[in-house]
């Protein structure tokens, strides 16, 4: 008896100690510079560590990088680049808007050379180099490439390739999936993975505290010494994009992997095929808008003849009935 209960002592405290070292290391890896919780704000105005870039506006609560106005862009950079060759970062944000089925048009995360350049891709620069996670809410394509929204998807790009936006990316993207993450109450978080040059997203939508896998590629090279940042953008369409925060951590380098910074390589991956085949637009079509508007109404303006004739006719017809009567 006296045995057991000392094998019950030594499994509480066994338990305890690895509850103690599991909370120790999140302090201890988390990147606290690369980091945004609240509160936000420091010493003066401004955010320890982070700067931003058009319409962002920093509350209590949250950080919005674009209202729910149209033709807005706006975004968050850290100032502090990224020396850790394996990375996590969660991203808490919350995207809502008035309107049920029109809205657009998204936010991007960025591991990107450049840091504090606005542009075409969702508030910043296009031809970047580096890596992005798009979350395209709205849909610029409804032909052969088209796929539903909103979607996440990830592009690395070496500063030679064009983000086609009329296409939503689908020629350059590596990997993506469907995430209905707009208007919940509750939070909604977005996990970017990169370890031993492997690049898995993951979200949770539902508030349950687990990831949900989107997608993971293998043969991703990054290299160190990029900035993480975070943009948004409407169009004729809005919505509002919050960020709530953002939590960064260092992962362990297995054994046998150098730990050394890698600066000098060029973002690269082996996978860069979209996930269904290239296909080309249908060729135009030889009218304009505006004659297929005028075909249109002189259309309906000839049904609407036709009938009102018919209904002329046949009152008249009625009308010579009647006489034979009398």
């Amino acid at each position: 008896m006296r045995s057991f209960q000392h094998f019950h002592i030594v499994s509480i405290v066994l338990f305890l100690v690895t509850t103690l070292r599991a909370e120790w290391n999140t302090k201890d890896f988390q990147k606290r510079e690369h980091s945004l919780i609240k509160p936000y704000q420091g010493a003066g105005f401004g955010v320890p560590n982070w700067d931003f870039l058009g319409s962002t506006m920093v509350t209590s609560s949250y950080i919005r990088l674009t209202p729910d106005q149209r033709s807005k862009q706006g975004a968050i950079w850290n100032r502090v680049p990224c020396r850790t060759r394996n990375w996590e970062m969660q991203v808490q944000f919350k995207v809502t808007g008035t309107t049920k089925d029109l809205f657009g048009d998204g936010f991007a995360i960025w591991y990107a050379k450049d840091r504090m350049t606005d542009g075409p891709v969702f508030g910043s620069k296009d031809f970047f180099s580096g890596l992005v996670i798009i979350a395209d809410t709205y849909s610029n394509h409804n032909g052969p490439h088209n796929h539903n929204h909103p979607y996440i998807s990830a592009m690395i790009n070496n500063g030679s390739l064009s983000y086609d936006h009329d296409r939503d990316g689908t020629h350059t993207m590596l990997g993506g999936c469907e995430v209905k993450f707009r208007n919940f109450n509750h939070e909604t978080w977005l996990a970017i993975r990169y370890e031993n040059d492997k690049l898995t997203v993951s979200h949770d939508l539902q508030n349950k505290r687990a990831w949900a896998p989107c997608f993971s590629i293998d043969g991703v090279k990054l290299p160190t010494g990029y900035y993480f940042g975070i943009s948004a953008t409407t169009g004729d369409l809005s919505d509002n994009h919050d960020i709530i925060a953002v939590k960064t951590y260092e992962l362990d380098t297995p054994e046998g992997v150098p730990q050394e910074e890698r600066a000098n390589i060029e973002p690269a991956a082996e996978y860069f095929a979209a996930p269904r085949d290239h296909k080309e637009d249908p060729a135009p079509s030889s009218m304009s808008g505006v004659k297929t508007f005028f075909l249109l109404l002189f259309g309906v303006l000839g049904c609407i003849a036709c009938v009102v004739i018919g209904i002329m006719i046949y009152q008249n017809q009625q009308e010579n009935s009647r006489k034979r009567f009398y």
